[in-house]
């Protein structure tokens, strides 16, 4: 299916917006521009914060500039970005339509939306750790040389059945004994 063209828009004379996006891209848009923004953006929101900065916004700004140009160089930064948020799209594709069947099927949520806020939460959880795992064996960030699984899984799976044995035993020793008569 052809997308409309548009007419003679910010002199794009029949450009479709795709076309655009691949212009953004041949800019270099999306791999220098967005990922500057996004280091520039947390690395200042963060800087004033501290007391050192607040008085002082334009340190901070100095700061968060360099810092985003610095994550530029080599990148590192821009790959890591483009895969790390390509997976979050998709996890968060999967969060999404677990919450339109979860609407859909069920019909009484009174009284259950504690339990629910805490299995999307657990879900949410799940697919951060299988996003970050995923992007970062796309990056090779493990190990450099890829095979994090193999040297890290166990120990993972390990810390992953520990935490869920601490929390058992601390939620189930919140309990009221109960006292018969």
């Amino acid at each position: 299916m052809q997308w409309r063209r548009w007419g003679n828009i910010g002199g794009l004379s029949g450009t479709s917006f795709t076309d655009l996006l691949n212009q953004l891209e041949n800019f270099g848009f999306f791999a220098y521009v967005l990922p500057f923004l996004l280091v520039f953006a947390v690395v200042y929101a963060v800087l004033c914060q501290l007391k050192i900065f607040k008085e002082n916004k334009g340190a901070a700004v100095i700061v968060a500039l360099a810092i985003g140009f610095l994550s530029l160089v080599g990148g590192y930064v821009p790959t890591f970005f483009q895969m790390v948020f390509a997976n979050f799209g998709i996890g968060l594709s999967v969060l999404l339509i677990a919450l339109i069947l979860a609407g859909v099927f069920i019909s009484e949520l009174e009284g259950k939306k504690d339990t629910f806020k805490w299995i999307f939460f657990g879900l949410g959880a799940f697919i951060f750790v299988i996003v970050t795992f995923v992007s970062f064996n796309e990056y090779n960030g493990f190990a450099y040389g890829g095979g994090w699984w193999q040297q890290w899984g166990g120990l993972i799976v390990f810390l992953i059945v520990l935490a869920g044995v601490v929390v058992a035993v601390t939620v189930a020793g919140k309990r009221e004994p109960k006292t018969g008569s």
